[in-house]
């Protein structure tokens, strides 16, 4: 009962009229410093991202490198129309459909199941901060490094793992060069690289969370599992919400560094993906209007997900991120 009065009396404090806004001008003048921060990454992603997006024009020309961008003949829509009359076309967008699924199935809960462990044990203790810097410096790790340690473990002939399996006398397994074991390698490395970054946002999200809550809980007669699903997991869920748009927003981005330093001929058929048929197509093969056509149709598909998976938390009663 306590608790149920502690999160009615915060909603309701939600709910209050906000005060009068302050003015544009006046408001960037108070918060000068935070928003002189945000200049660097402004900057980045005006030099390339949007200055760059005129090239995306190509993609409706019969683009000739002697003629420039501007200069090249238009040809409408042709070579769309190219593009989806290719069943490699289609073969890669299902390969980067699938590929994306898993690994938000199976990557998306991780980092949240390991922060509300770690939430549990005592805060500032050796072993809570030894297993945070162990779970994050695999982020700062470049795949170019993780595929050689990968290879090195995994390799059918060389492989610390293989060698094990053979010792046990079973026959060695073809982790990099299997089709069956390809796909489920590369998501298991990717979980391992990348869950340290969000379980870290997960559990800076847990330290906002009012202490009187917890305190109101034990009052009421809670457990650590009550806790967890009645306080705990309600608090984040803004913060759950808010990364879990952005990774459907970015569903057509399978990972390209990590495919394209491990894969080979001999996983295409399950492997390549968008990002490694752009890359054959307009650099290897100097198809550039193939390669940006296709390049814009993901970029397409990921702004449409990024709408409805917005829209779908906005009517489920989240705000979102817009």
């Amino acid at each position: 009962m306590i608790l149920k009065t502690l999160l009615k009396s915060k909603q309701n404090t939600k709910a209050l009229p906000e005060k009068k806004k302050e003015s544009l001008p006046k408001y960037l003048w108070k918060h000068k410093y935070l928003y002189l921060m945000l200049v660097p990454a402004l900057i980045y992603y005006i030099i390339f991202c949007y200055i760059p997006m005129y090239g995306a024009s190509i993609a409706f020309k019969d683009f000739n490198p002697m003629l420039g961008i501007m200069k090249s003949p238009w040809v409408g829509f042709e070579v769309f129309e190219e593009l989806f009359g290719l069943k490699k076309f289609y073969s890669v967008f299902w390969n980067t459909l699938r590929i994306s699924l898993i690994r938000l199935v199976f990557g998306f809960p991780f980092p949240i199941i390991v922060a509300l462990m770690l939430n549990e044990l005592r805060e500032g203790s050796r072993l809570k901060k030894g297993i945070q810097t162990a779970i994050y410096v695999p982020n700062f790790i470049s795949w170019v490094v993780v595929g050689g340690i990968l290879t090195n473990l995994l390799s059918m002939d060389s492989g610390i793992v293989n060698a094990a399996i053979k010792a046990l006398g079973f026959q060695p397994i073809g982790f990099l060069t299997d089709e069956k074991y390809f796909v489920s390698t590369m998501v298991v490395s990717m979980i391992w690289k990348t869950f340290g970054w969000n379980t870290i946002i997960y559990l800076a999200a847990m330290t906002g969370i009012d202490p009187q809550l917890y305190e109101a809980a034990t009052v009421d007669g809670a457990n650590r599992w009550h806790k967890l699903l009645h306080v705990t997991m309600p608090c984040i869920r803004s913060t759950i919400v808010v990364v879990l748009i952005t990774r459907i927003g970015g569903l057509m981005q399978a990972g390209f560094e990590q495919i394209f330093v491990l894969y080979h001929p001999g996983v295409y058929k399950t492997a390549d993906i968008i990002d490694t048929y752009v890359y054959r197509t307009g650099l290897q093969e100097g198809k550039f209007e193939m390669a940006a056509a296709v390049g814009l149709f993901k970029s397409i598909v990921n702004f449409i997900l990024l709408v409805i998976a917005n829209k779908a938390a906005r009517m489920a009663g989240e705000e979102g991120i817009y």
